[in-house]
């Protein structure tokens, strides 16, 4: 008798859990595709970024980017990132979000190439100001050879629904950077 009490109200909260996070509440998409120009203060580097992300209906997230940086004294990166996540609604203007992602970085230099691969996970939030104006910030840890905690703060104006562009500045223990660039919601 006590498993079957055990069982029905695991059941009801796991449904009632289950529905309530489905009901997305703010007015953030997260289906998009997003180019960067990329500043990053080590050795004058500067390249493009091309990140996505795709929203499943159970709030979880598909997310992928891949980095090319151009460095002084003729070296090359290029990083690929791809993983999921999770966002969880807590107001009507913020959500909180989570995501992992498995890492590849090669780095190419006069003297040969180097391949890493490791991992990388975000806690942070996003969220609207006004109902133009976006915010953001999270903290990220990533792993390769060698890992590094990062804080990332950024801000987007949309300019229509499919449309915004925004500065976001990554701040960590190696390197800084610094990225301008535009987001498509689709």
């Amino acid at each position: 008798m006590k498993n079957r009490f055990l069982f029905a109200v695991l059941l009801i909260t796991g449904t009632a859990v289950a529905q309530a996070q489905e009901m997305r509440t703010t007015a953030l998409d997260y289906t998009y595709a997003e180019l960067r120009f990329v500043d990053v203060d080590v050795a004058d580097g500067s390249g493009l970024r091309l990140n996505g992300s795709y929203l499943f209906d159970n709030n979880w997230l598909l997310v992928g980017g891949v980095s090319s940086v151009d460095f002084d004294f003729d070296v090359d990166s290029l990083t690929i990132e791809l993983g999921g996540g999770y966002v969880w609604s807590y107001s009507n203007e913020f959500d909180l979000l989570a995501t992992a992602r498995i890492v590849s970085v090669e780095v190419d230099t006069p003297f040969g190439s180097e391949d890493e691969t490791g991992f990388a996970l975000t806690a942070g939030t996003r969220g609207l100001i006004t109902s133009q104006f976006e915010v953001r910030g999270s903290v990220n840890h990533i792993n390769l050879d060698n890992s590094d905690t990062y804080i990332e703060l950024g801000g987007d104006y949309h300019f229509t629904e499919v449309f915004s562009a925004g500065l976001t500045l990554e701040v960590a223990g190696d390197a800084d950077v610094i990225s301008v660039g535009a987001r498509w919601f689709f």
